[in-house]
């Protein structure tokens, strides 16, 4: 089934206007579901409830994969960087799974019925357990939607949520979504890791440093900043893992992290790389190197309480001084396209009619000259009331593309005579600024955007939980609200366009970069095919020789 039929039929169940007699469902048959890579997983059924000494024969070896950053937090609800969702894709199962074609599809649950646009009722698997044994049922899916929306527990997502008005074990292996209104992208969040309520209602943080899933591996290990440790869990109810043990390995560095894959130290990189990196290991008859458009966005992140970017001028000024055609060519060697929007390509509300500013230094120049910006003293700098435009631009040490790409604006900026300065951290550091909104103008991205909604809620809405930059806009507001409470396809498109549009023309932002997404792997290492999610998961149909 295509994305575009599929989300057809969703829509039709979650947001038909008249009440339905029997309702639309969707059920997994006698598997649940397909695998990432479009085929059955029932091959492994019957080790999926088996001993280890059940183990198909492949299920030994060891995967080494290089991550580009240390986990956050390990517990799949609080997560903010990429690594934490890559541990919790092989840790933790979802009701539903996103296939590499972003179909939801059953994974806890063995189907789901939509009576009335009002109502999700999930039949849950009964044959799950978690990984220490303690059987997996309804009373876990209520506790993980109730504590993501418990204001308290400050979840980074919990906004995605916000639609959900109870969660209902109606009986151990029934679960009844009551929301407050219909959501058209809701299902697509569904995948979030369920965790066993038995540990999490303790409250004392096991989860985000010992998580207990019910994935197809059991985590074993983090020796933080350096390596995670995982062990095939037997009991996966959808197919044993054919590799026994996966180990990731933190390597900050992207040319150390490929020269540790030319060494044969591990066995996987993927995104984000150096495109000098990249052509190399294209050359190498040992590696396989895959490419394909990706689901997510680099961008400027401008805060708006700052004193001098506060003038949307002072942001269109610097707008204009962003070459994102010399940043893509020369920096990402077209690894990543130049962006006008954040609804990226693969979105269907996706438009390359957005009006943005183009690059134009001496349009940039007028621009700060009508906020008062001029240089009285000769020295270069533009200055106002005896202050320089200072602007300091950020990002984390660990990505050596995005670090070039600041200190390339650094000169655009200066040239037009904005004291600008580089300033980078480790990644832990850099987010703790952004949580604080302590900073200026800094450069990061987003990923898994499956849904416009996913690519501007919960960052532009004036209480979004990602709303670093502080930008407030109530048009905008009721535009993406209406984006994910409307049922019809067309209709949505036009609110999320017109809302890209008028953010564009705030500059509560600057999308520098729509991103490739790039695998590279040793020819040893058969069985895996990629995910534009960057997702995991498919790690457990991969041998290494």
């Amino acid at each position: 089934m295509s994305r575009k039929s599929l989300v057809s039929l969703l829509i039709v169940c979650m947001m038909l206007a008249s009440a339905m007699l029997a309702g639309c469902s969707y059920d997994s048959g006698s598997s649940s579901g397909s695998s990432a890579s479009g085929t059955s997983d029932n091959g492994n059924a019957s080790e999926s409830s088996g001993t280890e000494s059940n183990l198909p024969a492949a299920a030994s070896g060891e995967l080494k994969i290089g991550l580009d950053v240390d986990p956050d937090t390990l517990d799949p609800r609080l997560g903010r960087n990429t690594s934490n969702a890559r541990v919790a894709e092989v840790v933790f199962s979802g009701l539903v799974r996103l296939t590499e074609k972003l179909e939801p599809v059953p994974d806890l649950a063995e189907k789901w019925e939509l009576p009335d646009p009002k109502t999700i009722v999930f039949t849950l698997r009964k044959d799950v357990a978690f990984h220490d044994g303690t059987p997996f049922t309804s009373a876990d899916v209520k506790y993980t939607y109730d504590s993501i929306r418990d204001l308290e527990f400050k979840a980074p997502n919990a906004k995605l949520y916000e639609a959900i008005d109870s969660v209902e074990a109606t009986d151990d292996y029934t679960v009844k979504f009551t929301l407050k209104q219909p959501s058209a992208p809701l299902l697509y969040y569904l995948d979030l890791g369920i965790v066993p309520k038995h540990i999490g209602e303790k409250n004392d943080g096991t989860l985000a440093t010992n998580p207990i899933g019910t994935g197809p591996y059991k985590f074993v290990k983090w020796d933080k900043n350096s390596k995670l440790f995982f062990e095939v869990y037997d009991k996966y109810h959808d197919g044993v893992a054919k590799t026994k043990q996966m180990t990731y390995f933190v390597i900050p560095d992207n040319t150390t992290r490929v020269s540790a894959l030319e060494a044969g130290d591990i066995d996987f990189v993927h995104s984000p790389l150096s495109p000098q990196d990249i052509n190399r290991i294209k050359d190498n008859d040992k590696f396989t190197v895959t490419q394909t458009e990706g689901l997510g966005y680099t961008y400027l992140s401008y805060n708006q309480k700052n004193q001098f970017l506060s003038d949307v001028k002072v942001r269109q000024a610097i707008a204009h001084l962003t070459n994102k055609q010399v940043i893509s060519a020369d920096i990402y060697q077209n690894m990543d396209k130049p962006a006008k929007s954040p609804l990226i390509p693969p979105l269907f509300a996706h438009t390359d009619d957005i009006q943005g500013f183009d690059y134009d230094p001496e349009k940039a120049k007028a621009l700060l000259a009508e906020a008062g910006w001029t240089d009285t003293n000769g020295d270069g700098m533009v200055d106002k009331d005896g202050k320089k435009l200072s602007i300091e631009l950020s990002t984390y040490v660990e990505d050596s593309n995005r670090v070039q790409a600041l200190e390339y604006l650094q000169n655009e900026f200066v040239k037009a005579g904005v004291d600008a300065k580089v300033v980078t951290t480790e990644a832990p550091t850099f987010l703790a600024n952004l949580l604080a909104h302590k900073y200026d103008i800094a450069m990061f991205g987003l990923l898994n955007i499956v849904d416009p909604d996913k690519a501007v809620y919960n960052q532009w809405t004036t209480t979004g939980g990602n709303n670093y930059g502080e930008y407030s806009n109530p048009q905008v507001d009721e535009l993406l609200e209406k984006g994910r409470t409307t049922s019809n396809l067309d209709e949505r498109k036009q609110y999320y366009q017109e809302a890209a549009q008028m953010m564009v023309n705030d500059v509560a932002f600057d999308i520098v970069l729509y991103q490739g997404y790039i695998v590279m792997h040793s020819n040893k290492l058969s069985g895996f095919t990629l995910h534009p999610k960057g997702s995991f998961y498919n790690f457990k149909n991969a041998v290494i020789k």
